[in-house]
């Protein structure tokens, strides 16, 4: 699994971003005990002082809660985990924008693709792109 890390990104931003798309995706749910450093690091094949630094950052972004003696939680703050989401959401987006871009694609164009793709009819089938 350590093989599957992008090389251009700090290793402890993308273990961030696991467990936040574990917490946005519903996998993690607010008040979930997260594994422990040397679970993550055993199961990630990572060095613990990197998985410890990622839990450091998430605990100061307040989405994981630390017990003393207890170990690491989710968040219980349902506002925090909502507002995680959108930021996800709009980095999505953004690189998703940027791609159809890239392709060609302007405003309306883009704005009908994705209408299309998220509500039924023609544009639905891959032949409508």
């Amino acid at each position: 699994m350590a093989d599957q890390f992008d090389n251009h990104l700090p290793i402890y931003m993308q273990i961030m971003d696991l467990i936040k798309k574990d917490i946005i995706s519903g996998q993690l749910m607010p008040g979930d005990k997260i594994p422990s450093v040397r679970e993550l690091a055993a199961e990630l094949q990572i060095n613990p002082n990197t998985i410890q630094r990622a839990l450091q950052e998430l605990e100061r972004e307040e989405i994981v809660e630390s017990k003393r003696g207890m170990g690491r939680y989710v968040t219980g703050d349902q506002a925090k985990i909502t507002g995680l989401k959108k930021e996800k959401a709009g980095e999505l987006l953004s690189r998703f924008v940027q791609g159809m871009q890239e392709l060609g694609f302007h405003g309306a164009d883009i704005v009908s693709i994705v209408a299309g793709a998220v509500q039924p009819g023609p544009l639905n089938d891959k032949e409508g792109l």
